[in-house]
């Protein structure tokens, strides 16, 4: 073949592998991308969360975000004309059945049914997760204290409340419920001291939705699930916890779905966008503003500052 000729044939090759390309893309499956589910259990309506991927030529794979516990992949999505399933072995659920998962796309939603590992069926229904544009220069309002180290002034309680003031420190010295502030917030920093004893396990909810893991893991490898991890999605790139019983630090900063977190004044997650919700959220509306929650029903915490720091623009 002569050289201008073959420049001619590798051009047109590369032409027709590039609309190839484009012609694969614009044919994504509609089940792809992220989803933000409602599962309709036993009169409440729980937050979870479906990622559906591609995986070679043919195959879906994704993860899933049940109303508890932390994603877990699917290894197979599979499609029967218009209907698709997948199952997931069980985590903190009880029984040892998985949980198995039938839908369909119906518009611009998608609509099935569970059946959960006691073997009851349950209807959900899902929408596509938002966008959510991250400002470029976030101009930041005053810092505001979350807690005045006098009182529960400001957080939501119940009867059976288990938070405390003991001495200028926010304490909740056994499991019990969870607090939320009284106000939402949109993007912010967050500034955390706090401590806890051995073996324990808490976490700060941003928006409510999205956990930062508090736990006594000095000395472990980085986990998603882990000290400073979010919870079940992403993982730090180093282990800084101290040890139980030390007073520590969090600074978060949350500006849309992009999270940095600076722990004990090492950057230990920076600028990565978290992907969805995490087990436990108050719900999945990610366009909503949203409070911050300490979670209370696992171990014991306490607290000597919490300070935010909203945006203005």
């Amino acid at each position: 073949m002569r050289p201008i000729k073959a420049k001619f044939f590798i051009l047109a090759l590369f032409t027709i592998l590039l609309n190839l390309g484009i012609t694969t893309a614009q044919d994504a499956d509609p089940l792809e991308g992220r989803w933000n589910l409602i599962v309709s259990y036993e009169g409440k309506e729980l937050p979870s969360w479906l990622e559906i991927s591609h995986s070679g030529r043919n195959t879906l794979i994704g993860r899933f975000t049940y109303a508890f516990g932390s994603a877990r992949p699917i290894a197979e999505v599979k499609k029967f004309d218009d209907v698709f399933y997948f199952s997931i072995p069980p985590q903190w659920e009880e029984g040892a059945s998985d949980m198995e998962f039938k839908g369909k796309k119906e518009g611009d939603q998608l609509k099935g049914e569970m059946v959960y590992t006691d073997g009851k069926t349950y209807q959900w229904s899902a929408t596509k997760a938002p966008i959510l544009t991250a400002a470029e220069n976030p101009e930041w309002g005053k810092t505001q204290k979350l807690f005045n180290g006098k009182n529960l002034d400001g957080w939501k309680t119940e009867e059976n409340n288990q938070w405390k003031v003991l001495k200028g420190i926010l304490t909740s010295a056994a499991p019990g419920m969870n607090l939320v502030t009284e106000e939402q917030y949109t993007d912010f920093k967050l500034h955390a001291e706090f401590r806890y004893p051995e073996g324990s396990n808490s976490g700060l909810y941003l928006r409510g939705r999205y956990e930062i893991q508090i736990a006594d893991n000095k000395g472990l490898a980085p986990s998603s699930i882990l000290f400073g991890g979010v919870y079940g999605l992403l993982t730090p790139n180093k282990m800084v916890a101290k040890a139980a019983g030390e007073w520590q630090t969090y600074d978060i900063t949350l500006v849309a779905r992009k999270v940095t977190i600076v722990a004990n004044g090492v950057t230990i997650i920076s600028e990565q966008n978290i992907p969805g919700m995490t087990g436990g959220a108050l719900d999945n509306n990610e366009a909503a503003p949203g409070p911050i929650m300490i979670q209370g029903d696992h171990g014991p915490v306490e607290f000597k500052t919490l300070e935010i720091t909203p945006i203005l623009n």
